[in-house]
């Protein structure tokens, strides 16, 4: 079953006039997590790169992410998609500790398309190398926004902190 989500603006930020949605599903342990940016012109958008190659700090720019955590457990993964098709992957032990880049993963299975005024990214992954098909695991969707002023927003499917975080349990609603 596909879960839609729609991703809201943390409340004391920048807005660009922008609207981010799509949907995730888990068949067995295929994953697959579509974006779709409504309002592209409005942004920078980074030019897709001619060698795609995992990368750190990809939130300084825009960048999609989503974050994948064990039912029952702090452990979590952070995963970063750049519009250029940089990528990245890391493992917490519990609440932003013990960081450390998922080895799991050598490449991430993701297309990025902009047509009109809509980017869309699609990503395709087998999470076998990190959980068990039978583990069920809790979501958190998230987008950085990079404005036109080169001013940062923070979208996620719910801000429940004072300040912009997306590692918050209580922010990953989604249950796979």
């Amino acid at each position: 079953m596909k879960s839609p989500f729609s991703l809201v603006l943390f409340a004391d930020n920048i807005q660009p006039k922008v609207k981010i949605t799509g949907k995730i599903e888990r068949h067995q342990n295929l994953l697959n997590l579509e974006y779709r940016l409504d309002g592209a012109s409005q942004i920078i958008i980074p030019q897709i790169a001619t060698s795609p190659t995992r990368q750190y700090n990809l939130w300084s720019h825009t960048c999609f992410e989503f974050f994948l955590g064990l039912k029952g457990s702090n452990k979590y993964w952070e995963f970063n998609l750049s519009p250029a098709e940089h990528w990245n992957v890391f493992r917490f032990d519990s609440y932003r500790q013990d960081i450390a880049e998922e080895l799991a993963f050598v490449t991430l299975p993701f297309q990025v398309l902009l047509q009109k005024d809509v980017l869309s990214l699609n990503l395709n992954v087998n999470l076998d190398k990190i959980v068990a098909a039978e583990q069920n695991l809790e979501v958190g969707i998230t987008t950085v926004i990079e404005n036109r002023e080169q001013q940062l927003s923070y979208w996620a499917l719910s801000h429940p902190q004072k300040e912009a975080d997306f590692h918050h349990r209580d922010s990953f609603l989604i249950d796979l």
